[in-house]
């Protein structure tokens, strides 16, 4: 697991810096509808938060034995951010898709982002955070495939990831400025924005604070060095 860290954590920063180095794409488009314009926004904000969480979840597989407690807490913190920006995705997917006006106008992503990489990138987060709590939960009460399951779709999860990061960072690092000085007339969007993003974030603290008082049956010899 300690090489899966290594590379997690190179697949991240180097995805992060080979966006930085990507001019800017125009979003000036003030002819979109706001909830668009809101959808988009929060969506940029919730992949911000994630980033230096998935940081940390790859920090943690740098000696999984070491850090499985802290694997759990980070990994459990992650929950209900990932669940946000699964949510806002899966909004605009559904109006696009559902011929709303409005999201049509905006334009859907790329073919390649669309087609290949959202799809697979759900599925293996659905399928990382499904493994992981079911070992967390019940150990290897249920077998080894669990294990399995949760470290090849952990492998899934980082390539489509990094692929995630390198288009989609840019905007969202450039959001999350906007959002820090908002527009004075903005200003009630964004704290409703920043409000979904704290109580994602307090959710996750429930959850990881529970992990505290559980004891877990999964074997930390089981993780792998």
């Amino acid at each position: 697991m300690t090489k899966f860290g290594v590379v997690f954590l190179v697949v991240l920063l180097g995805s992060a810096v080979a966006a930085a180095a990507v001019p800017a794409r125009g979003r000036s488009l003030p002819h979109l509808d706001r909830g668009v314009i809101a959808n988009e926004r929060l969506t940029a904000l919730a992949g911000a938060l994630l980033f230096p969480l998935l940081a940390a979840v790859a920090v943690t597989t740098l000696s999984i034995r070491g850090f499985l407690p802290e694997h759990y807490i980070v990994g459990l913190l992650l929950v209900p951010p990932v669940v946000l920006k699964l949510a806002a995705t899966g909004y605009r997917f559904a109006r696009y898709y559902t011929r709303s006006v409005a999201y049509r106008l905006a334009g859907p992503p790329p073919a390649l982002m669309r087609l290949l990489v959202a799809p697979v990138l759900v599925a293996s987060t659905l399928a990382v955070f499904a493994t992981g709590i079911e070992l967390w939960l019940f150990g290897l009460r249920y077998g080894s495939g669990w294990m399995t399951a949760h470290t090849l779709s952990a492998v899934v999860f980082m390539l489509a990831a990094g692929a995630h990061v390198l288009w989609h960072m840019r905007r969202s690092a450039q959001v999350t400025a906007e959002e820090i000085v908002p527009v004075q007339t903005r200003v009630a969007a964004v704290l409703t924005r920043r409000s979904l993003l704290v109580a994602s974030l307090v959710l996750g603290a429930v959850l990881a604070v529970s992990s505290l008082f559980y004891a877990t049956p999964f074997p930390p010899a089981a993780a792998g060095g």
